[in-house]
C-alpha cells in the first residue's frame, strides 16, 4: 500500500509538471510561433473550459463536495478575485507574445516579492527582517536577467510584471476576503465559481479589443484544422493544471508544492530553450539562477519564522 501510494503521488507530480509546462509552452507556440495573436480570447477559452470541466468534475464525478455560495457578499468577493485573476492570466499570455518563456519565468519567479509587498500594504503584516532580506536576490536576479536578455521587449516585460503583481494580489486578497470559516472554499470550488465570472468579464474585452477573432479563427480552421485541436487541447490542459495543483497539494502539502514549483520554473526554462531555440546569454541565466535561489531562501525563511 505504501509503495502504491508513493507511485500515485509521483504520478500526480509528473502530471502536474507536464500540464503546467505544457500549457505554458503551448500558449507560447500559439501566440508567438503559430501566429494566433489573440491572448484575451485564448484566456477566455481557458476559463470556459475551467467552468465546464469544474462543473462536470464536482457535480458528476464528485471529486470534491459541492460548496455553495452563502451570501451576496461572498459572491462579490469571488467576483473581485476573478477579475484580478483574469488580469494576471491575460497579462501573462500577452507577455508570451513578446518574451521568451525563459525570461517570462524569470519575471514570474518574483511573485513572492509582490506578495510580501501587498501583504504589508494591505494587512500591515510584517515579516522577520531576514525574510525581507531574501527578497533582495529575487529582485536583483530579474534586473540582471533583464539586462542580459537578448530578446528583451519593454511592453512584454511590463505586462509580465503586471501579471505577476496581479497573481500576488489575488493570493493576498483571497486570504483576506475568504478567511472566515463560513466563506472558505477549496480551490476546485473556487475555480467553479470564478471561471464563469471570468468568461463574463473577458467577453466584452474580446469584443472590443479582438473583434475579428472568431472570423479569423474560422478562416484559420479552414486552412488548417489543427488550430481547433490546439485550442481545445490547450483549454483542457488549463483546467488540468488547476486539478493537478489541487491533487498534489491534497496528497503532499502546500510547502511541497512550493518547492516543486521552484524546480518547475527551471525545467520550463530548459525545455523552452530546447524547443524554441530562443537565444540566451550567460548574464541572463545567472540572473534567473539568482532569482530562483532567492525564492528558495524566501520560502525557507517563511517556514522558519512562521
Amino acid at each position: 500500500m505504501a509503495l502504491s501510494s508513493k507511485v500515485f503521488t509521483i504520478g500526480l507530480v509528473g502530471a502536474w509538471y507536464c500540464s503546467n509546462i505544457g500549457v505554458l509552452l503551448l500558449n507560447k507556440y500559439l501566440l508567438s510561433n503559430y501566429g494566433f495573436r489573440f491572448p484575451i480570447f485564448l484566456t477566455m477559452c481557458h476559463m470556459t473550459a475551467c467552468a465546464l470541466l469544474s462543473y462536470v468534475g464536482i457535480t458528476w464525478f464528485k471529486m470534491v463536495p459541492m460548496q455553495a455560495i452563502r451570501s451576496r457578499q461572498q459572491l462579490l468577493k469571488i467576483a473581485a478575485l476573478s477579475t484580478i485573476f483574469c488580469g494576471s492570466v491575460v497579462g501573462g499570455n500577452i507577455s508570451l507574445r513578446y518574451l521568451p518563456v525563459s525570461f517570462n519565468q524569470a519575471v514570474g519567479a518574483t511573485t513572492p516579492f509582490f506578495t510580501a509587498v501587498f501583504a504589508y500594504i494591505i494587512t500591515v503584516k510584517r515579516e522577520a527582517w531576514l525574510t525581507y532580506a531574501t527578497l533582495i536576490p529575487v529582485v536583483t536576479g530579474v534586473i540582471i536577467a533583464s539586462g542580459g536578455e537578448p530578446s528583451f521587449h519593454l511592453y512584454g516585460f511590463i505586462m509580465c510584471i503586471l501579471a505577476t503583481a496581479a497573481r500576488a494580489l489575488k493570493t493576498v486578497l483571497q486570504g483576506i476576503l475568504l478567511s472566515s470559516e463560513g466563506e472558505k472554499l477549496n480551490s476546485m470550488n473556487l475555480l467553479l465559481y470564478m471561471a464563469p465570472i471570468a468568461v463574463v468579464v473577458l467577453l466584452p474585452a474580446v469584443m472590443i479589443l479582438e473583434p475579428n477573432v472568431l472570423g479569423i479563427t474560422v478562416a484559420l480552421a479552414r486552412q488548417d484544422m489543427r488550430i481547433v485541436y490546439y485550442l481545445l487541447f490547450n483549454s483542457g490542459l488549463a483546467y488540468f493544471v488547476n486539478l493537478t495543483n489541487f491533487l498534489v497539494t491534497k496528497h503532499t502539502s502546500a510547502l511541497t508544492l512550493q518547492v516543486l514549483g521552484n524546480a518547475k520554473g527551471a525545467v520550463a526554462v530548459v525545455v523552452s530553450i530546447l524547443l524554441f531555440r530562443n537565444p540566451v546569454s550567460v548574464t541572463g541565466m545567472l540572473g534567473y539562477t539568482l532569482t530562483v535561489c532567492g525564492v528558495i531562501l524566501y520560502s525557507e525563511a517563511k517556514r522558519r519564522f512562521k
